[in-house]
């Protein structure tokens, strides 16, 4: 993979010129996509800034969000050619950064359930994860540094577990959500994947000009809460093993770990999270759902039409449950730094009918709280899992440097 950090530095030291760096990447993608179908489209003659932290960078787009220098299709065949007029603020932040956008990558139709057809770069037998495919496919093959994502349940750190990179779904808008195709106002919430860690936090301090967001060289041993999830059910091995593989690690590193039970009221709010989203996603996707019903992706027309009698009430008393759920999680979060939890029931699924399950990252979605992935193990067929990192609302510096610090102590 392309270290965004190791980038930065060699173009601040003059070893590397912008223009290198772009051309490195656009040969990449010209030797990789083929097999991998990470990408849309891509500017085969992209070029370089002159100025910015991200000078150099080659950043792909996931898309669902909008680029007016390319098209945004949102994986569906009613959007087939839409030009939007403008970027959307994350766009428009990393050109600001003097990043490079050089291509949309693939997502799900509408950010949903139905697959695309990229493939898992360390074995392209199984999944790359959902919805966010492209994005997290093309960083994980060595083709660019930096992408965006999204994610309304598990969309950002899902498939950065089954492609082994890092990623951040930061604190619920921090990144401006206009100019993506919204699925649940709520929810949906962008992301970066990056190589490791500190790459993506290099990312993220250059679009919102937050330099506090950097991971400083020397770590504090953070106090880690580790949480099961019990109610989401168990975990298959390999994901059993990447989040006691971690949990150990940073023990041995000098972190204070131990096991915490959450309160009821968090059990019950991942139980809710899809009544928030289907209902909202009714109000988002009407236009396409009632006027469009036959052009619609078959999963995510099934999904509708299961959940078209999700009623106000119903709405209005999960969103209850949020709040609740939300301050009792404030409240867990003072007697710890960081939750160390499950990204995925374990490695990618084989086949690339589906896009794997997102009953990890769900709940910490809905609670609005930044999530780190953290490449963590390889299983069989050369899988990778990784696990999450949360801090409090607010905290991203707090997650991504905790993140960082069990990445240094899995040594990955």
């Amino acid at each position: 993979m392309i270290s965004l950090a190791d980038l930065t530095t060699r173009i601040e030291q003059g070893a590397l010129s912008p223009e290198t760096a772009v051309r490195q990447s656009l040969q990449a993608i010209a030797a990789q996509d083929k097999a991998i179908g990470a990408f849309v489209c891509h500017d085969a003659s992209a070029r370089t800034q002159a100025a910015g932290p991200l000078r150099g960078i080659a950043v792909g787009i996931k898309d669902i969000i909008d680029t007016a220098d390319f098209p945004t299709e949102m994986g569906a065949v009613i959007y087939r050619g839409h030009r939007p007029r403008a970027d959307a603020p994350v766009v428009m932040a990393l050109k600001q950064a003097g990043a490079t956008i050089i291509g949309k990558t693939t997502t799900t139709a509408f950010a949903a359930n139905d697959p695309t057809a990229t493939v898992n770069p360390h074995n392209h037998g199984h999944t790359p994860g959902g919805s966010s495919s492209g994005s997290a496919a093309a960083v994980a093959a060595g083709m660019i540094p930096l992408a965006l994502g999204t994610q309304t349940g598990g969309s950002v750190i899902r498939p950065a577990s089954f492609c082994g990179v890092a990623a951040i779904k930061p604190s619920y808008r921090l990144l401006p959500t206009v100019g993506v195709k919204c699925f649940s106002w709520t929810l949906d919430t962008v992301g970066l994947f990056g190589a490791g860690v500190r790459d993506v936090a290099l990312g993220l301090a250059a679009m919102t000009r937050r330099p506090d967001l950097v991971v400083p060289s020397g770590l504090a041993a953070p106090r880690i809460g580790v949480v099961m999830q019990a109610f989401a059910g168990a975990p298959e091995p390999s994901g059993a093993e990447a989040l006691q593989r971690a949990a150990r690690a940073a023990e041995r590193a000098g972190a204070n770990v131990r096991e915490i039970a959450v309160p009821d009221v968090i059990a019950e709010a991942w139980r809710i999270h899809p009544d928030v989203q289907e209902f909202e996603a009714h109000q988002s996707l009407a236009w396409e759902y009632r006027q469009n019903y036959d052009a619609m992706p078959p999963l995510l027309r099934g999904r509708l039409d299961e959940s078209k009698g999700g009623t106000p009430a119903e709405y209005d008393a999960a969103m209850g449950v949020t709040l609740r759920a939300r301050q009792a999680l404030a409240a867990v979060l003072t007697e710890v730094d960081v939750l160390l939890t499950l990204s995925a029931p374990g490695a990618a699924p084989k086949g690339l009918t589906s896009t794997g399950d997102p009953r990890y990252n769900r709940l910490w979605t809905l609670m609005g709280v930044p999530c780190v992935n953290v490449p963590t193990l390889v299983a069989e067929g050369g899988l990778p899992v990784g696990v999450t990192v949360i801090a409090g609302f607010g905290d991203d510096a707090k997650a991504l440097a905790a993140a960082s610090f069990v990445e240094d102590a899995l040594g990955v």
